[in-house]
C-alpha cells in the first residue's frame, strides 16, 4: 500500500540500483552478468533488484530454456513510461546541481 501517487512511483526507483538497471536496459536487452560487470554491483543486490522491478512490473525476464542458461532481462512497456520520468529528474539534476559535485552523469542534455 502507498500513502500516494509520488510515494507509489518513487517506492519503484528507490534506491542506488534500480535507476541504474532501468537505464541500462533501456539501451536494450540486459543478461545478468553483463549488468552485474556494467554497474559493478554485487550479484546478490543485483538479483534483488531485479526480483523488485519484476514484482513492479517494470522490468520483464526472458528466459532461452538453453544450455548454457540463456536468460535476458528487459524493459516492460511500464518500465520504458518510466524512462521520460527519470529523463526529468535527469534535467532538473543537470540544471541546478553543479557538474563537479556529481560523481558521474547518467543523462546528457545534449540527448
Amino acid at each position: 500500500m502507498y500513502a500516494n501517487e509520488f510515494d507509489a512511483t518513487m517506492q519503484m526507483i528507490r534506491g542506488k540500483w534500480k535507476i541504474l538497471i532501468l537505464y541500462e536496459l533501456d539501451d536494450g536487452d540486459g543478461r545478468f552478468n553483463q549488468l552485474q560487470r556494467t554497474l559493478n554491483v554485487t550479484h546478490k543486490i543485483l538479483a534483488e533488484q531485479l526480483q523488485q522491478l519484476m514484482a513492479d512490473g517494470l522490468v520483464q525476464r526472458h528466459d532461452f530454456h538453453e544450455q548454457p542458461l540463456h536468460i535476458e532481462y528487459q524493459l516492460t512497456a511500464r518500465g520504458q513510461s518510466m524512462i521520460p520520468v527519470l529523463d526529468t529528474i535527469c534535467d532538473w539534476g543537470l540544471a541546478h546541481v553543479d557538474r563537479d559535485q556529481l560523481t558521474n552523469v547518467l543523462c546528457d542534455e545534449t540527448e
